[in-house]
């Protein structure tokens, strides 16, 4: 990593033209950093696409294995105009942030255009390999979990009992993976400790923007694809980033220096109850703060 063929400031029309245009929306005003640090002001391809019509369990079972390309999802995002347009003179330090899926279907594209291969190989050589993730895997079009495999149940709205939502499309480059939560302990602890990245590039990764509505915790700030948050007992607080599927939530943090990683995965997702949902979200980050909380500002 680090070969210099990509800058953080170098726009997504430069690699992409003409990809991002039509509604206002323009790629020239959209850097790498804007991707990655959720200031692009791109709309959520998986938001615009919502229906509540179809958070049933029959909709789940007729569009489970329903695939679509990074082309089509982009394709969705531009439909309306952008939440915003970062600043022509210096889009990169754009500071207002929305959560958009979108981004890192772009940054996967971009991937694939500075390298010329897939990005999921990208993943498995860089990452994946060097770090002997045994258990992650990016499976593409597959809708298939391998064995053996925990069972994901999703409770929908106006339901009485749980799904089973294992089996089902996940995406792309915005987060279709399979893991455990010991090869995710793993990646936390070597991006942090320097063994993936170079200090210049961790440094960069580690200048954030404030965050206004993360629901399950205060005080987060978002970086170059990570959160940071503060933890009682932590002066230097700790790096996370969780995940949402159906039937599988995910919740970790990492100190800043990678010595300690914890990870947790909970099989059930609570699309019914607002009040239920985050409570097991506020469980899970009580862990993980009861783990790494509690030191005086250095790794453990």
């Amino acid at each position: 990593m680090g070969e210099g063929r990509l800058k953080l400031t170098d726009t997504v029309e430069r690699w992409l033209p003409g990809a991002i245009q039509g509604h206002g929306n323009d790629g020239r005003r959209i850097t790498v950093t804007n991707l990655l640090r959720q200031t692009s002001g791109l709309n959520d391809y998986v938001a615009l696409g919502a229906d509540p019509d179809d958070l049933t369990p029959e909709a789940y079972r007729r569009n489970r294995f329903r695939s679509q390309t990074p082309e089509e999802q982009l394709k969705a995002a531009l439909s309306k105009p952008p939440q915003w347009l970062p600043d022509a003179g210096d889009p990169a330090g754009e500071r207002r942030w929305s959560y958009s899926n979108t981004n890192y279907v772009v940054a996967g594209l971009l991937v694939e255009a500075v390298t010329g291969h897939p990005w999921a190989q990208e993943l498995h050589e860089r990452i994946i390999e060097p770090l002997g993730l045994r258990d992650t895997l990016a499976p593409g079009t597959s809708s298939y979990v391998p064995g053996p495999t925990a069972t994901g149940y999703t409770y929908f709205p106006n339901g009485t009992r749980p799904v089973d939502t294992t089996l089902g499309f996940g995406g792309g480059a915005d987060g279709c993976l399979i893991s455990t939560p010991r090869d995710h302990g793993v990646f936390l602890r070597a991006l942090l400790d320097g063994r993936l990245l170079r200090p210049a590039q961790l440094a960069a990764m580690k200048q954030t923007v404030p965050v206004q509505d993360w629901v399950s915790a205060a005080g987060v700030r978002y970086g170059l694809g990570i959160a940071w948050r503060p933890v009682a007992g932590r002066r230097d607080g700790i790096w996370f980033h969780g995940g949402t599927s159906l039937g599988c939530v995910s919740e970790c943090g990492v100190t800043p220096d990678g010595s300690m990683a914890v990870t947790s995965a909970a099989f059930t997702l609570r699309l019914d109850s607002r009040e239920q949902n985050e409570k097991q979200s506020r469980a899970a980050l009580r862990m993980v703060d009861a783990v790494l909380g509690g030191g005086s500002g250095g790794g453990r």
